[in-house]
């Protein structure tokens, strides 16, 4: 039995539940439904209990056949089927009785879901022990832990470990602990190898159609253990991987923002906190919209994954799981002025706006973009912002990580940023040190956002590294290491020496993102001549231009151009401004 959860407006965890049996997708009915029922479906599904039921047809009516009804579950059972019930495809209820259930949001562990792979080598999964990926730089090769004969892995094979990988070089099946062979070298020294070191095979062919998204899912023939020469009419498998724009070598990240400004690239990641995570948004029209999740799975999240330069999804995400779209014309599209600033300490994260562009999008797997993949034009009526659709890809292993970290801190999202510098390790100028340089040393670490760049870490005095190693550090807020950075290199200059001038970071996973509605503050704008007498206020505030200190006040009149203003939180926490009460002013006018 297989089982899903349809319908909508829903989040993840809730739906109407679906089960295929015998070939056919089919519903519940809600007759003599119980929390005991929902319990045992929740648990098919994944989670760990229910939190509630639905009954007529709260998520839509279903189609197909109606597989169960009267229901009657103890709540301990293993299967549904072990619950009493008429039989199955005997019913008297129609769609309109479809039942739902409504799970709590905490996954069993190490469940297996349709949309979820976890990231293991096939070879873990037959028993065999895994050995780490070996990286060589960024034009490095990684190892699997046993060796794919490439007697009997096609070319569709190649494909889908590049697929998986989609970076670092090259993708060698290698001998365990042995170091990876490098794609580019040519076939005789991959003969070499084999010929000196004892071969431990564990696969003798794998059969791929190339819309997988992991390896594992590919038909393969494991090795005999009383096989004498497993891989007799081959050698070990090796395959070369295209990298994605975001890990070519260091030298290419100076050019990479000319290259994105030649083609505006149609679909990017929000919302996420960690590289290869986020909400899929894609543009249409000059303006950014989001994908609806319903029919949402694997195969299109891993389009998406390598449309951006990743490996293949590991985790197609449902439910506005990485917050709530708004749709907004690209940077450059539309200007407008700032109005006053309001008095206001808290913005919490709000609904989404704007335009959702995809629905039902169905992709094989094969697509080089999500906008090769069937898909229906939707209207609002028919998706929700809490449906907009995520993925999380998977992102090969470059080792920036391992070349910087945190000291001194209270948790281990916070402190004083050392990083290594060939085999040593020190601290960074806090000159010129923000939000930008804080987000790429969050993002490195593997710790999401930057909530605060620090300047002074005087009271995160806990290590003994006190020789600076990096100076000058100015970025974009895209790199991937603070060493992709512009700095100073080798020749170190820094206004305020000493650890307690070192850079900090505070970081978080996850933040708000304030975003101005644009097309509001168009459609508002208007002139109005407006007398003096009723703008001193806004003279107080400085809302007018430097020319009204010079006007025969209170004769006369400014001509001002108004204006109304909407700013969305489309972050997934709320907006808390970090000045402290005392440091905010109340004024009449408001």
């Amino acid at each position: 039995l297989r089982f899903r959860l349809a319908g909508y407006p829903r989040k993840h965890n809730e739906g109407r539940v679906e089960v295929f049996y015998n070939e056919e997708w089919g519903t519940i009915c809600d007759d003599d439904f119980t929390l005991a029922n929902a319990h045992v479906l929740c648990r098919h599904l994944g989670f760990v209990a229910a939190a509630g039921w639905a009954h007529s047809a709260k998520y839509g009516k279903g189609v197909g056949r109606i597989w169960l009804d009267n229901v009657n579950c103890g709540g301990s059972e293993k299967s549904i089927s072990d619950c009493k019930h008429r039989g199955w495809g005997n019913s008297d209820c129609s769609h309109e009785e479809d039942a739902g259930v409504v799970c709590k949001d905490e996954r069993i562990p190490g469940f297996k879901d349709s949309n979820v792979i976890e990231v293991r080598t096939l070879l873990a999964q037959v028993g065999t022990r895994r050995v780490p990926a070996e990286v060589n730089g960024p034009g490095g090769a990684l190892a699997a832990g046993a060796v794919l004969s490439a007697a009997g892995a096609g070319a569709a094979a190649a494909q889908e470990m590049r697929r998986q990988h989609s970076e670092g070089g090259g993708v060698a099946a290698g001998p365990a602990g042995s170091r990876p062979v490098s794609p580019s070298v040519p076939c005789s020294p991959c003969r070499l190898v084999a010929e000196r070191q004892q071969l431990n095979y564990r696969l003798r062919s794998v059969s791929c159609a190339g819309t997988e998204v992991h390896l594992s899912l590919c038909a393969f023939e494991l090795v005999r253990s009383n096989a004498s020469a497993p891989c007799a009419a081959g050698m070990p498998a090796v395959v070369s991987c295209a990298p994605g724009p975001l890990f070519a070598a260091a030298g290419a990240h100076k050019k990479r923002p000319r290259q994105q400004q030649q083609g505006q690239p149609r679909i990017r990641l929000k919302g996420g906190a960690k590289v290869g995570e986020g909400r899929v948004e894609v543009l249409k029209s000059s303006a950014w919209g989001t994908v609806c999740d319903d029919r949402w799975n694997l195969q299109s999240a891993s389009v998406v994954c390598r449309e951006l330069g990743f490996g293949s999804a590991k985790e197609a995400l449902t439910g506005a799981r990485m917050g709530q779209g708004a749709g907004l014309a690209p940077r450059g599209a539309a200007g407008a002025a700032v109005a006053p600033r309001r008095c206001r300490q808290r913005l919490p994260s709000l609904a989404g706006t704007g335009p959702i562009h995809m629905s039902e999008v169905q992709c094989e797997g094969t697509e080089t973009s999500l906008w090769h993949c069937p898909l229906k034009n939707i209207t609002e009526e028919d998706c929700k912002h809490s449906e907009d659709a995520a993925v999380r890809c998977n992102v090969p292993y470059m080792g920036y990580e391992d070349l910087i970290r945190l000291a001194g801190g209270r948790t281990a999202s916070e402190g004083r940023v050392e990083v290594k510098r060939g085999n040593k390790w020190g601290t960074v100028c806090s000159d010129g040190w923000t939000t930008k340089e804080a987000m790429v040393a969050c993002r490195q670490l593997g710790l999401g956002y930057s909530l605060h760049a620090v300047t002074e870490t005087w009271y995160w005095d806990a290590s003994n590294v006190t020789e600076m190693v990096l100076s000058g550090v100015k970025c974009e807020g895209h790199e991937m290491s603070l060493s992709h950075c512009q700095h100073h290199g080798a020749s170190l200059s820094c206004k305020n020496t000493g650890t307690r001038f070192a850079a900090g970071v505070i970081c978080s996973e996850t933040a708000s993102d304030l975003l101005l509605h644009a097309p509001l503050v168009q459609e508002t704008a208007y002139i109005e001549d407006r007398p003096l007498h009723m703008l001193y206020c806004a003279a107080e505030e400085n809302c007018l231009s430097s020319s009204a200190r010079h006007a025969n006040w209170p004769y006369g009149h400014r001509r001002l151009l108004r204006f109304s203003s909407q700013i969305h939180n489309n972050g997934r926490a709320d907006f808390r401004p970090k000045a402290g009460r005392h440091s905010w002013v109340w004024h009449e006018c408001h």
